[in-house]
């Protein structure tokens, strides 16, 4: 029987407008309907998708994630059920909907909950595939608003104009499985790749010797794509952590059976590198709502699946008999281990991108394309426009890679959402100045500009790299290197002048609230911090703990300490940087200065482990890569440098580098 395919939708329920007025919001989870329509600039913004299912929501894999939708939502006024209970089918807000996290909870929470459609100014590139992904509608056209009050049936097309084939088709079936039915079926084909040799960029020659022409026989390569093309790509490194692998193998049993078996297990690894230190910060309030114990099912259900489909698991590391944290989080192992220059790379985690430092096409995809990942190693995509960042000079004492991206990401052209599914793409001088965990600082921050991923080409710091870490033949790497061609076309190019960026800071909300850090006082006044943490994949690397070391020792030689009332978390991005830390004097330094040392684990940065807040009135100076409401506690967080973090933690307010 040939798989249904939509061609008109008629959505029924309440509409729910997410306004920044918390009255008329209210008044809408009460019941009552709005006297008037709110004007688009009154809608919020950029609603992460740590607001619509907050970390701990996310231990859930099932339908009860309906009963949590948007209970992280700033203001705090959604309740468990609220949106189940409250007869919605159209959620209405602004600018950039489901930034953040790449977790599928979020709009499978709202699907769950009754929601038919999302309709919002703008729609993150992950948040969005992963709605198609599921069945869930969204549109930035705010004119079906009128049609559905009418009880009009739409047309499926309203739903899918703009889209390229694959994700059109994915609409029109309901879903990635349906689709996938019905292409294992022959009753749909992806579109073939025709586009004519051209100058590509270093991502498009990727995609492009990725591409599957054929999955029968295993052809794979076409001379040329373009953007918008419409493809599924061969992947070389699929891997997932403990908050997605139960809700991916739910999927996997769901549409394929339990006898299914991950295709190629040995190119798949799983990471238990995010819950590892939850039980030491989760509140009262969560373990008596029997969230430790749903916690820990997530752990031994990854452990199990991994075992049936004999996939490598990077688990949790004894000392002395006691667990003291995980292997390494997923992002700094897979640059340390897994991936290679021109690879493609794809991980359940919107931060898959810091891999791109190595010269690999690396991106983070939701549960649903995961699932399908493991049994046909492929994933689809729309070949995505590049920009491209020339940066050249060098970057000034007390400067880092992490404020050239709070410096770029405050420009106007990603705080208006030009940027969204645009690959970063860093190039020049400037960018082969800097060290590989600089570089790495770049690419993973691409995607808080709602960017599909960010990339550098491979170069003698790449190849010296594999080779002393993973002993690799120099001249083998070398002709993995992939380049970028002449000639090649971008949607933007900008000129960066690195000596010209100071260093900067990110006011709480979001992290392209970039300020220069000498206008923070100006602006706001002495910021005041209880909690300065250097950690997270973004700021737990060996050139950050070279930066806290380095401000940490200048002030034990002028008798210095941290601040009475602040506490100083470090917490290591691998084993291994643990090691390195140990071996350099660093972590005897830092114990002597009284900092509290976090092995290694995703931690703070989602809210699930130390160094996160408790009230909403602790104030944060943090290094990890955002600071949406409730990411890392309830407090107020503010984004900088592992250089301002050390130093404001000695001054107990954020103060520039060499102000401590």
């Amino acid at each position: 029987m040939p798989i249904p395919r939509r061609t008109a939708v008629k959505i029924s329920g309440r509409t729910l407008w997410v306004t920044k007025d918390l009255v008329p919001f209210e008044q809408q989870l009460e019941g009552k309907e709005l006297t008037s329509r709110p004007d688009p600039d009154a809608l919020v913004d950029n609603i992460s998708t740590d607001e619509l299912t907050p970390g701990w929501v996310c231990y859930y894999y099932d339908e009860t994630l309906a009963r949590y939708c948007l209970v992280g939502l700033r203001g705090g006024k959604v309740e468990r059920d609220a949106i189940k209970g409250g007869g919605f089918g159209v959620i209405v807000s602004g600018r950039s909907k489901g930034c953040g996290s790449s977790r599928e909870t979020a709009p499978y929470s709202e699907r769950e909950a009754g929601i038919q459609l999302v309709v919002a100014r703008s729609v993150e590139k992950i948040y969005g595939q992963n709605c198609q992904n599921i069945g869930l509608l969204t549109t930035t056209d705010f004119s079906v608003l009128d049609r559905i009050a009418r009880g009009e049936e739409l047309p499926i097309a309203e739903f899918t104009r703009g889209l390229d084939r694959i994700s059109a088709d994915v609409v029109e079936y309901g879903g990635l499985f349906q689709y996938n039915k019905a292409r294992l079926n022959g009753e749909v084909s992806p579109p073939p790749v025709t586009t004519s040799e051209r100058p590509m960029t270093l991502c498009e020659k990727i995609i492009a010797a990725h591409a599957i022409v054929d999955a029968a026989s295993e052809r794979v390569g076409v001379p040329a794509v373009a953007p918008k093309d419409s493809l599924f790509v061969r992947t070389d490194v699929r891997f997932s952590h403990e908050y997605v692998t139960p809700m991916a193998e739910s999927l996997f049993v769901a549409a394929l059976g339990k006898e299914a078996r991950v295709t190629e297990p040995e190119s798949v690894f799983a990471f238990r590198d995010h819950l590892t230190f939850l039980d030491l910060v989760m509140p009262k309030k969560h373990v008596e709502m029997g969230l430790k114990e749903q916690a820990a099912e997530l752990k031994t259900v990854q452990e199990g699946f991994t075992k049936r489909q004999g996939i490598k698991l990077y688990g949790e590391v004894e000392r002395d008999g006691k667990t003291v944290g995980s292997e390494a989080i997923c992002h700094n192992k897979v640059i340390e281990e897994l991936a290679l220059p021109g690879q493609l790379v794809i991980g359940t985690d919107s931060h898959t991108c810091m891999a791109g430092s190595l010269g690999c096409f690396a991106f983070g995809v939701g549960a649903t394309d995961m699932a399908n990942a493991w049994y046909t190693r492929d994933v689809r995509l729309a070949v995505p426009e590049s920009v491209r960042f020339v940066l050249t000079g060098a970057l000034r004492p007390g400067v880092t890679a992490k404020d050239v991206m709070l410096h770029l990401l405050s420009q106007p052209f990603w705080r208006g959402g030009e940027g969204i599914g645009k690959v970063l793409e860093f190039a020049g001088p400037g960018t082969a100045s800097l060290p590989l965990d600089e570089r790495s600082t770049l690419t993973n921050m691409a995607v808080e500009a709602g960017g599909f991923t960010g990339i550098i080409e491979a170069d003698e710091v790449v190849v010296s790299y594999l080779a002393e870490r993973r002993g690799l033949d120099k001249d083998a790497v070398r002709r993995r290197i992939v380049r970028a061609d002449p000639g090649a076309s971008y949607a933007y190019s900008f000129d960066v002048e690195l000596g010209e960026i100071e260093p900067m800071v990110a006011t709480p909300g979001d992290p392209r609230n970039g300020v220069p850090l000498r206008e923070l006082e100006a602006k706001q006044g002495e910021v005041k911090i209880d909690i300065a943490y250097g950690g997270s994949c973004t700021g737990g690397k060996k050139a950050d703990m070279d930066m806290y070391a380095s401000v940490l020792s200048r002030a034990k030689s002028q008798g210095k300490k941290i601040a009475d009332g602040v506490q100083l978390y470090i917490q290591f991005g691998s084993q291994e940087i643990r090691d390195y830390a140990i071996a350099k004097g660093y972590v005897a330094l830092f114990e002597e200065m009284g900092v509290q040392l976090v092995d290694p684990s995703c931690g703070a940065c989602i809210k699930a482990g130390p160094g996160v807040s408790f009230t909403a009135e602790e104030v944060t100076v943090s290094a990890i890569n955002r600071n949406f409401p409730g990411r890392s506690g309830p407090g107020h967080v503010y984004l900088a440098s592992p250089l301002v973090v050390a130093a404001s933690a000695l001054a107990g307010k954020i103060v520039a580098p060499d102000a401590a």
